[in-house]
């Protein structure tokens, strides 16, 4: 992608990444369905240090303070997931892209939680659960 920049719906929280994209793709998890209100989200990795932030980033902390989500504080744009097994890197929300159409997942994580409604029929690898535990279905 290059150099990557985003921002919150209203405009108050920007980022610029310069670092590579580690991962992309979408997770069906629970936890990050309610976050964002929708039956499944769009992700990619970068690493955290490459991330630069303008605006005021307010946090919330989920699964026994092992996750941060980070948000605008102003309209509650979801911005990061930090998990404290990766702290190197910072998943951010494809949909805060300035160009979304950047975004090329190349998987789904936590598939085993995905709703039943939803049919998928792209090609892209399923992982039951997180790319680093599990196989591809």
């Amino acid at each position: 992608m290059g150099e990557i920049r985003g921002h919150c719906l209203c405009g108050v929280v920007t980022y610029v990444a310069s670092g590579p994209v580690l991962w992309a793709g979408h997770c069906h998890c629970g936890s990050c369905r309610r976050a964002t209100a929708s039956p499944m989200t769009s992700f990619f990795g970068v690493p955290r240090d490459s991330v630069t932030w303008g605006g005021k980033l307010a946090n919330h902390l989920s699964s026994d303070g092992k996750v941060r989500r980070q948000y605008c504080a102003a309209c509650g744009t979801q911005m990061t997931y930090q998990f404290d097994g990766w702290p190197e890197e910072t998943h951010l929300y494809a949909s805060t892209l300035e160009d979304p159409a950047q975004f090329q997942p190349t998987a789904h994580f936590h598939y085993a939680e995905k709703l039943p409604w939803l049919h998928i029929t792209d090609e892209l690898p399923k992982y039951p659960g997180s790319a680093n535990t599990s196989e591809p279905l």
